[in-house]
């Protein structure tokens, strides 16, 4: 490197360092932005996901209480779809 080259880079570092000062600030700030995004998107997974547990939960509980008869209403409602859909070799008309 010629020693003319080196004095005229001398005068330009400060403004390669304001420069490059600037851009890790930007950088930090958008790095900021995308952790409360991502928190906000995790508290709102769980809270979609408290209440899924909370919806399991009752399911387990109706399902398991004793004086409930789910087969009986489980059959009941494959004999519903059995009624509404159309047989194999219908052309749409639905079965009585």
């Amino acid at each position: 490197m010629d020693s003319d080259a080196i004095w005229v880079l001398i005068p330009l570092a400060p403004f390669l360092l304001g420069a490059f000062a600037i851009w890790m600030k930007h950088n930090r700030k958008i790095e900021e932005i995308r952790a409360a995004a991502t928190a906000e998107k995790a508290a709102q997974y769980a809270a979609h996901s408290q209440a899924l547990e909370d919806r399991v939960r009752v399911l387990e509980r109706i399902v398991t209480d004793k004086g409930y008869d789910v087969s009986a209403q489980i059959d009941a409602l494959r004999d519903t779809a059995r009624i509404e859909s159309p047989a194999a070799g219908d052309t749409g008309r639905l079965l009585s």
